[in-house]
């Protein structure tokens, strides 16, 4: 055996086996730099990117083991891929100054942390991490690459994984394949078509990362699509056409390179790359240096066996929780201050003035905003730096306070000027509590209660939760300081030390959550533009809405309620009668003994103990064959609208403005539709009498009528669009019945010969399929078998095979990537797509289907509301959007304004997006809301 054959074998097996950990350091000095707030050392230099680099390599040497590692950073001047191609990364900004002053001090600290420290003239991090894990690969060595670098997804193999710590994600080939719809093996292709405008490459316009997958899937790579590029449609099809001459430099840009000569820089992985101990001496020296006094002491106390010690926080950190999306996991230290003089109130007036982004918050006596008055506020300019503001505590012994309506009138310029950016967590409640003062909020720059909805909407929002799930602060709690249930006080008798503490604690978290979710938010055309253009417009648009509320009529409810409390009795007898003695019409455990034990009902289902269950479900089987189950079904339908509609509404009725204010929560549904409480005016029956009847006491004013324009058959047109069905697309735009034309495909007739009976089927099949309906559900549905159903939805399918397609490739997208996308880039997530039991993993495939649609349904009716409150606002006219009701928008309209604003509603509605069908927007006019329809 030749002696360089023997010795690389020797090496290898010397090396297999073991970790070779990669550090993106190009990437990290950026994150750091962003993620911290404007630290600074004895001598005023910045230190806040060099304790946040310091803190990250410590965390990640705590976390992974691994013999051999390296710390990779991009070393200044060009590299190869600049010959090739002159523009490359020509858009990119200088590296900030108080950033580039901190380069060479992280340098001395990745070394002393016992990191080799890798920059190779000529050479990008990226490649030379790319080198190493082809080196590391072939030896048999396991590789880590820790980055947040998309493009280094082309790396991963067997025994290559990426991790990224701003997410806490770990990219094997499944996980690069779940994430971004195509294997490893395919990223450069991938990102050859989407292009990367951080590096200035250029790929296909218009193609975003589902169009370059769906090209992918069909056409196997980028060779293949470009073989087929004449084949394909639309204006992308021509954009793909315009780019072909440039995506082999575009493949060529983006690959990274894995045999990079990396002599006389490092001679190999064992001699080079060995993991260290940190330097104890060199550590102690740039702690001291740099102000880092709690790592100075830690360094100072520890023993001779410590090497490793925890990053410094002000507060317990929690451990981190798998399923979470953590930022940096460092804590700033916290400086809060309490203003009650007029020294400090000027002193943070000018923070606030000079800050770029100020964090806002409010504390009040009451979660209803329209009735909350205001106890305090709270600032932050910078992570670990707030203030509070007390202006209506109250008690024996209440703290010395500046005067109210002086403060106010002081901070009114800067609460209302559009030039002073805030950010808030759910600021439409701050707002509405502010109008109660006459103050109207404006400058509303970020909103990360909205952030977070469009980042992951499938999670919670609350403060609580983002702080530990993306920070892992955990915060103090209201509780904490005001007490539980009948214990509990108002804030404004929350003693001052906690109150500040708190309040100031909501500010400063704030702006440190922003600062950790907009930068994962702002690359994603699609979710910069729902967050942008769709939730934040459409948080000013619901403030107004809820302040115009709803007239009642009190004195119609009161006696619908008194009819209905009659009808209840008599209900009640009838059962009684039915079955046979008296029972407890709300006891489900009585209705089981009487069903299934005295009459002898057969069991539908069971409940999780065994017993017979007698939910909806159960009660709608059974009214089919019998009477008490039907009975109840009514009775149970007239007790929740009275209890919730007709008894309570006039109850609710505001006593300063005579009307009713409902809440629109924004960051509930994943589909982003709206949500209504206190009260639900989104959930009235409509299609029982009673129900209708309450809509009848939804009114107008004196002089003025009910408008009510909703959206016609929003989602079967979004399916159209979406699934490019030629077919669908041709009906639409001939303006057919849709159902009748669905009818004739399904059943081989023409138009005029379709039945009443076969529509009928027909509209049963177009909204059930679009929400996943199988064959068994629409034989339950319209009372026929499951074979003659699947019959249906065959024929279904041979005549529209773009919505077959659509379906088909709709879950495999949702299976590899998690979630689904709305036109406008909504994400919708679907945890359960590939796990959980059966039932739920068959909901989510149903929900893959239908949330595209519905949340795009949304979207639309969010834009149209956003755009007829902007037509309102400049044209200055009286009338005023009331309610949102799904797809339906509700105003009240002043009659010498209804003529314009019955022409200028649908057009307004119907022009916020192009879609390949045309939308059309029906309104309707009426006294009251059911007269409206």
């Amino acid at each position: 055996m030749p002696d360089e054959l023997r010795v690389e074998t020797k090496l290898q097996t010397e090396l297999e086996g073991k970790t070779l950990l990669l550090v993106d350091g190009s990437s990290y000095l950026y994150r750091a730099y962003h993620a911290m707030p404007d630290l600074r050392g004895p001598d005023g230099e910045p230190t806040g990117a060099l304790y946040g680099m310091i803190n990250m390599l410590r965390r990640m040497r705590k976390e992974v083991t691994a013999e051999y590692s390296a710390c990779v950073f991009d070393a200044k001047g060009k590299t190869f891929r600049d010959d090739w191609y002159p523009e490359y990364k020509a858009n990119r900004p200088s590296m900030p100054e108080p950033l580039a002053a901190q380069i060479e001090p992280i340098h001395v600290a990745v070394r002393a942390l016992g990191w080799p420290l890798l920059m190779i003239e000529g050479v990008e991090a990226d490649d030379v991490i790319g080198t190493l894990a082809s080196q590391a690969e072939k030896l048999g060595m396991k590789v880590i690459v820790s980055t947040g670098d998309k493009d280094l997804a082309q790396l991963v193999t067997d025994r290559v994984t990426l991790i990224n710590t701003m997410t806490n994600e770990t990219l094997d080939r499944e996980g690069v394949i779940a994430k971004f719809g195509v294997p490893p093996e395919r990223i450069v292709d991938y990102l050859s078509l989407i292009g990367d405008t951080v590096d200035n490459v250029p790929g296909v316009n218009k193609c975003g990362p589902k169009t370059a997958v769906k090209w992918l899937t069909q056409y196997d790579s980028l060779d293949g699509v470009i073989e087929h590029a004449e084949e394909i449609k639309g204006a992308v099809g021509g954009y793909l056409r315009d780019a072909l001459e440039f995506l082999p430099m575009a493949r060529k840009l983006v690959t990274v390179e894995t045999a990079c000569t990396l002599e006389p820089h490092l001679e190999s992985i064992e001699a080079s790359l060995a993991t260290r101990p940190e330097a104890r001496e060199e550590l102690r020296d740039i702690f001291a240096r740099h102000g880092f006094k709690t790592w100075l002491r830690e360094v100072n106390e520890a023993s001779q066996q410590s090497a490793t010690v925890p990053a410094a926080t002000s507060g317990d950190v929690p451990e981190k929780d798998a399923n979470v999306q953590p930022a940096l996991f460092v804590e700033a230290p916290r400086h809060y201050e309490t203003i009650q003089t007029w020294d400090l109130f000027d002193a943070w007036l000018k923070r606030i003035e000079a800050a770029e982004l100020t964090a806002f918050d409010t504390e009040t006596t009451a979660l209803d905003p329209m009735v909350a008055k205001l106890v305090g506020m709270s600032f932050s300019t910078e992570p670990g730096v707030a203030a509070y503001l007390p202006l209506a505590h109250r008690g024996p012994d209440a703290p010395d306070q500046l005067p109210f309506d002086e403060v106010l009138a002081r901070l009114k310029p800067w609460l209302e000027s559009e030039q002073y950016k805030k950010v808030g967590q759910h600021l439409k409640y701050d707002e509405q509590v502010l109008a109660n003062y006459g103050i109207a909020l404006n400058g509303v720059e970020h909103d990360t209660l909205l952030e977070s909805y469009v980042l992951e909407s499938h999670r919670t929002h609350d403060m609580d939760s983002l702080a530990l799930r993306h920070l892992g602060i955990k915060t103090i709690k209201y509780e904490e300081v005001a007490g539980k249930g009948a214990q509990q006080i108002g804030f404004d008798e929350v003693a001052l030390d906690k109150a500040a503490e708190y309040a100031a604690e909501d500010a400063d978290v704030t702006l440190q959550l922003h600062r950790a979710l907009y930068p994962q938010i702002a690359p994603e055309k699609g979710l910069e533009y729902v967050y942008r253009s769709i939730e934040l417009p459409t948080s000013r648009v619901l403030r107004t809405m809820e302040r115009n509320g709803v007239l009642i009529d009190a004195e119609r409810l009161e006696k619908q309620s008194a009819q209905i409390a009659v009808r209840l009795i008599e209900l009640e007898q009838q059962a009684y009668a039915l079955a046979e003695g008296e029972f407890n019409l709300g006891s489900p455990k009585q209705i089981g003994q009487i069903f299934f034990e005295k009459l002898k009902l057969p069991v539908v289902k069971k409940t999780p103990s065994g017993a017979p269950s007698t939910d909806e479900e159960v009660l709608q089987k059974l009214a089919e064959d019998y009477p008490l189950p039907k009975l109840l079904l009514e009775h149970r339908g007239l007790s929740k609208l009275k209890s919730t509609y007709t008894d309570k509404l006039p109850r609710m009725v505001n006593a300063q403005t005579g009307r009713v204010h409902t809440n629109y929560a924004q960051a509930v549904a994943v589909t982003g539709r709206l949500a209504s409480n206190d009260p639900n005016l989104q959930n009235i029956p409509v299609r029982t009498g009673e129900g209708r009847r309450i809509r009848e006491a939804f009114v107008a004013r004196p002089g003025c009528k009910i408008v009510s324009a909703d959206y016609s058959q929003i989602e079967l047109r979004i399916m159209a669009h979406i699934s490019g069905d030629e077919a669908l697309l041709g009906a639409f735009a001939r303006g057919d019945d849709i159902h009748r034309a669905t009818a004739a495909e399904v059943f081989g007739v023409t138009p005029l010969e379709v039945s009443n009976d076969q529509r009928r089927i027909a509209k049963v099949i177009n909204f059930g399929l679009i929400y996943g309906m199988s064959a068994f559900g629409l034989a339950a549905n319209l009372g026929i078998t499951r074979d003659a159903a699947k019959l249906y939805i065959d024929r279904y399918f041979a005549r529209y095979p773009g919505v077959a397609r659509y379906m088909d490739e709709t879950r495999m997208d949702a299976k590899s990537r998690g979630y689904v996308e709305t036109v406008f880039g909504r994400r919708l997530w679907l945890p359960e797509i590939n796990g959980g039991n059966g039932p739920r993993r068959q909901a989510a495939e149903r929900a893959a289907i239908n949330a595209p649609m519905q949340g795009t349904a949304a979207d639309l009716i969010k834009l149209s509301m956003i755009a007829v409150q902007k037509w309102l606002d400049e044209r200055g006219i009286e009338t005023k959007m009331i309610m949102q009701v799904h797809d339906e928008l509700v105003l009240e309209v002043p009659e010498s304004e209804l003529a314009e604003v019955r022409k200028r509603l649908p057009e307004l509605m119907c022009s916020v997006a192009q879609l390949k069908v045309p939308l059309v927007a029906e309104v309707g006019v009426g006294a009251n809301w059911e007269e409206a329809h």
